[in-house]
């Protein structure tokens, strides 16, 4: 029960950290934030995975049905969680080969986000490798 809502708050934070900015650009006095949705819209089509992504992971995490079916609902969190810390993690090496002329940095909630899609993985494999549960 523990590692199902542990699952859905960390899905819920990787869901609103897509809608909050990630990247700031500066160039002398004027500054720009970019989200995850302005990056996907600007040509990082694959970054719409992450909310997809995390909306499955919740419907799965919140689904009843599935309490049975543990390899099932641990694994949808693992490979979505991996999907999305690997789209995180490129878009964080784009920033990173910006040109020295323009200052490039992440934000706060990026690496919220992005800490937490690793910890949906860590919950997911954990979740996967637990025994299976006793009945009394």
């Amino acid at each position: 029960m523990e590692n199902r809502r542990t699952t859905i708050t960390l899905a819920l934070i990787v869901f609103i950290c897509f809608f909050l900015p990630w990247v700031q650009v500066s160039c002398g006095s004027s500054t720009s934030r970019l989200t995850g949705v302005d990056l996907a819209r600007d040509g990082h089509n694959s970054l719409w995975l992450i909310p997809l992504l995390m909306l499955v992971i919740l419907l799965v995490a919140v689904a009843r049905g599935w309490k049975e079916r543990r390899q099932i609902s641990a694994l949808v969190p693992f490979i979505g969680g991996v999907v999305t810390a690997f789209l995180m993690n490129r878009e964080r090496m784009r920033a990173d080969d910006s040109s020295g002329l323009v200052a490039v940095r992440l934000t706060g909630w990026f690496w919220l986000g992005l800490v937490s899609a690793i910890g949906v993985v860590g919950v997911a494999a954990f979740r996967f490798l637990k025994g299976p549960e006793k009945t009394s």
